[in-house]
């Protein structure tokens, strides 16, 4: 058998790059303070053994069956959504959030739905029996086939996973996880890759859903390698303010699905809520004739969103006026404010700008930048935008409006929740003019967008 030794090597926790020596920031991906101290073990022999198992032979492609998947249906509307219409047998979600964002509370509560048809297995790595017991009770959940497993030791996971061959398969989370094979902490890189291609290798086999819950970074990205994201097959982010109620489920991977897709929903005492129209959630207290707000209709992956845009102008106190930005991009309000500045002719050298996304939602493509610019001008000149009016388009460096992708699908969202008007840059005029109810007013610039949204 060929020998073996420990080395001492530093690990990127962000590429999972492998280095001889430490530094400040990875050569590889170029992130600072990312190398971690791993004992890895390297073979002393001069041949590599490989482990030989059955070989696959490469088939025609017009010879393949593609039957489709039989999704499993989960009574949550809003995560259904999100996965791209139910679970698929043996796939690999992995869930990531900020610390007490409500990962831990979702999944239990997906994992009492799925366990009224079969059984289901709650790994947890952090919490004792009797806290997840407290906060099914809380919950009002009384599952009689969910199983809860406190154990940290992937071997002894996968050992109950083959004895109680459940439905479905929850983690949390694969940092606690580790073998003991492997010299390494737990929670360090080589654990968190080893640990989570092991669980998708067992998933793959007996073609059952699990679900990684993944702490993130400070950053807000999943703490791990990247590869991590790479092995499994669907990567969803819990998002939201820990002073709003809502939360959003992000996908940024899905490969049974679409990608960028959101769900909604509400935190309350018995757990998380799905928010059915969130348009008209976001719009509830919504102060009309308010000068400083606008209505922009977003894509959240194929969902129309209508959110409201605030904005506040005011004089500023020091000699570096301020920019604010909160669930809009930063760049992008500089941008803004650099074309009102200069092309409208709105004097913000010497005014502090703050932009709002109501509700929590953060809004980062760029058909929003005319309710945004819009909204700032609002709150400049003092004169609110018509109640009644939403706003849809990209703004251009020399003020112009560029057209927006699916304006069909935004403005029949808008003309479900009451609003009359709307205005979308001229390109898109012949597109929509014949497909909606609303009054359409097409703009070619900046300047003429808010001449027409401003009432006089």
């Amino acid at each position: 058998m060929p020998k073996s030794r420990q080395k001492t090597r530093f690990v990127c926790q962000n590429c999972g790059s492998v280095q001889t020596k430490w530094a400040g920031r990875c050569s590889d991906c170029g992130e600072w303070n990312t190398l971690v101290e791993t004992m890895i073990e390297e073979s002393t022999s001069s041949s590599s053994s490989f482990a030989v198992g059955p070989r696959s032979t490469p088939s025609r492609l017009n010879d393949i069956q593609s039957d489709s998947v039989e999704r499993i249906h989960v009574p949550l509307v809003e995560f259904s959504r999100v996965l791209g219409g139910g679970i698929v047998p043996g796939s690999m979600v992995l869930i990531g959030g900020d610390p007490g964002i409500g990962k831990s509370t979702l999944l239990l509560q997906v994992g009492a739905l799925l366990a009224e048809n079969g059984t289901v297995l709650y790994v947890s790595g952090e919490e004792s029996a009797q806290q997840i017991k407290m906060r099914a009770r809380r919950l009002g959940l009384a599952p009689d086939d969910l199983y809860l497993l406190t154990e940290t030791n992937l071997h002894a996971i996968i050992d109950q996973i083959n004895e109680l061959q459940p439905k479905a398969v929850i983690v949390d989370s694969i940092q606690t996880t580790y073998l003991d094979e492997m010299r390494s902490a737990a929670g360090s890189v080589s654990q968190v890759r080893e640990c989570a291609a092991l669980l998708t290798r067992t998933a793959k086999t007996q073609t059952i859903p699990m679900f990684l819950v993944g702490h993130v970074t400070k950053a807000g990205s999943i703490a791990g390698p990247r590869v991590l994201e790479h092995i499994v097959d669907t990567v969803l982010y819990l998002e939201g303010d820990r002073f709003h109620s809502y939360r959003l489920l992000r996908s940024v991977k899905n490969r049974f699905g679409a990608t960028s897709e959101v769900g909604v929903f509400e935190m309350k005492n018995e757990g998380l809520i799905e928010v059915n129209n969130p348009s008209a959630a976001f719009l509830e207290e919504r102060l009309p004739n308010a000068s400083g707000s606008a209505i922009v209709v977003t894509m959240e992956g194929t969902r129309p969103i209508i959110v409201e845009v605030q904005a506040l102008s005011s004089t500023t106190a020091f000699g570096l006026p301020r920019r604010t930005a909160n669930g809009n991009d930063f760049n992008r309000l500089l941008l803004l404010v650099a074309v009102l500045s200069k092309r409208v002719g709105l004097h913000l050298s010497d005014q502090d700008v703050f932009v709002n996304v109501v509700g929590g939602l953060k809004v980062s493509e760029p058909a929003s930048d005319l309710a945004v610019a819009v909204a700032i001008a609002s709150s400049f000149r003092n004169k609110p935008v018509s109640a009644d009016m939403v706003l849809v388009g990209e703004v251009g460096l020399s003020s112009e409006l560029r057209s927006v992708g699916q304006i069909e699908a935004r403005l029949n969202e808008a003309a479900k929740l009451g609003f009359k008007r709307c205005i979308i840059p001229r390109s898109l005029k012949r597109t929509v003019i014949d497909k909606t109810s609303l009054e359409v007013l097409p703009a070619r610039s900046l300047s003429e967008a808010i001449d027409l949204a401003l009432i006089k």
